[in-house]
């Protein structure tokens, strides 16, 4: 009887993957100077059991309720704003940048045309380009030009946002089936209109599923950009942590936790509804 190889034929290329994966992580480690023994330091066991002891109970007396709310606001409202102009960017230059709506792709098997290229991509380097910048510098540019306030954080996630948004909806617009807007296409049918009948109703749902998550990751890109004076929770959340209030800082964060359970839901909600 003849014996078969009990043995797994991929264990090697799985072995040599580990291999590699701890071969590459050991210089990240080392050069970021991890030290994990520091946490079990006495030292530094006593500080954070001090730091959380701190955090209770939350602040929840009237004027520091009236200003937690007002912070509330001011974040959503940053965020909010900060994803309308960054989507008054992104749609159209994500139209551009993507060659699902490409009327060579249509007629010649894929093979872009020329005029078609120089316009893609420029576009696609300016989004690159706009990604590239993390939205806390562009705050620290927009603090500089106009003032500390909420317009240098809105005009911060405009900018980065839209170049988020416009690479992974092009993305998206090109990973579907293209076969009904370029049938449209070849019957005379516009590009916006074959965007719409051919296209759009098979994303909808995805790319309302990834803009409720920017918006949610704009929310906490505001608070973070609040540390340098761009308003909102972020703001009042420094000057708490700068008086060693730790029952105000335990108020900021559960309130940022309730506006990211808050996020998840809508987006559960839109999903379901477009189902």
């Amino acid at each position: 009887m003849l014996m078969r190889d009990a043995r797994d034929p991929a264990s090697l290329p799985r072995l040599f993957v580990g291999l590699l994966a701890i071969a590459l992580l050991w210089p990240g480690i080392h050069f970021s100077e991890l030290d994990l023994g520091v946490l079990l330091a006495s030292d530094s066991q006593s500080e954070m059991g001090r730091f959380a002891a701190a955090f209770w109970p939350p602040a929840h007396d009237e004027t520091f309720v009236e200003l937690l709310l007002q912070a509330t606001v001011q974040t959503l409202a940053i965020a909010t704003a900060g994803m309308t102009l960054a989507l008054l960017l992104a749609v159209p230059a994500s139209l551009v940048a993507s060659r699902a709506l490409s009327l060579s792709a249509a007629y010649r098997a894929g093979r872009p045309g020329l005029w078609g290229q120089w316009l893609r991509w420029p576009v696609r380097g300016l989004l690159i380009f706009l990604r590239s910048v993390p939205e806390i510098v562009w705050a620290l540019l927009f603090v500089r030009a106009v003032g500390l306030g909420p317009t240098a954080g809105v005009l911060a996630i405009a900018i980065t946002y839209s170049g988020m948004l416009g690479k992974v909806y092009a993305e998206i617009f090109e990973s579907v089936d293209q076969r009904p807007a370029h049938a449209l296409m070849q019957a005379g049918s516009g590009r916006l209109a074959a965007f719409c009948y051919g296209i759009l109703p098979n994303v909808a749902a995805e790319l309302l599923s990834y803009t409720v998550y920017r918006w949610e990751c704009a929310i906490r890109a505001s608070v973070v950009m609040g540390f340098v004076g761009a308003g909102g929770l972020g703001q009042q959340m420094d000057l708490s942590l700068r008086m060693f209030a730790g029952g105000e800082v335990a108020s900021l964060l559960l309130t940022f936790l309730i506006l990211v359970l808050l996020a998840d839901q809508l987006s559960r909600v839109l999903r379901w509804r477009l189902a």
